[in-house]
């Protein structure tokens, strides 16, 4: 997989909402009702990343997800990172 340009990473970004670009990643935070709600919505994680063989760092506090996605082996954002961020944004 190749590392995505500036300018590919700033065109794709402007298309994905609730994101953000910090350094060579995107990052997210969502917040549950609690913290089974929390869990729930990890666990609607598990398949999409294992379909696409690319799995986000994933921490939780109580009912707060934060989810990190890059691309280890590329050494940064690519097209995986932003197709997998945007099947996360359609989970509920």
């Amino acid at each position: 997989m190749t590392k995505l340009t500036q300018a590919e990473i700033q065109e794709k970004a402007k298309i994905l909402s609730g994101w953000e670009r910090v350094g060579e990643s995107l990052q997210c935070q969502r917040r549950f009702k609690d913290f089974v709600e929390a869990i729930a919505f990890i666990n609607k994680i598990v398949e999409p990343a294992e379909s696409a063989n690319h799995h986000p760092d994933l921490s939780i506090s109580y009912n707060r997800v934060s989810i990190t996605l890059t691309t280890h082996d590329a050494g940064g954002l690519t097209e995986k990172d932003f197709a997998l961020a945007q099947v996360i944004s359609q989970i509920e």
